[in-house]
């Protein structure tokens, strides 16, 4: 849920409310009971957490050393001898 920014168009009290987007605006000032405005804020930056992105996921450089016959030199892709 957003906090929306408001301000008194009568005393010019600012104040944040905390609502849903579906929520009506607030109308009256909790001050002096005059008319408010919502003002347009900046927002929020957007962060992204967790496994899922790019800067995450593929954040290395090189593969990864694995058991398995390319590891031992038995491959025959990486040693070709023929």
């Amino acid at each position: 849920m957003p906090t929306y920014e408001y301000r008194c168009r009568k005393c010019g009290h600012e104040f944040e409310k905390f609502q849903s987007m579906t929520a009506e605006p607030v109308r009256i000032c909790p001050e002096c009971e005059g008319e408010v405005e919502r003002l347009i804020g900046a927002g929020a930056g957007l962060i992204f957490k967790g496994s899922g992105f790019h800067a995450t996921d593929y954040s290395d450089k090189g593969p990864k050393d694995k058991p398995g016959c390319c590891s031992s030199g038995a491959c025959p892709l990486v040693n070709n001898t023929e």
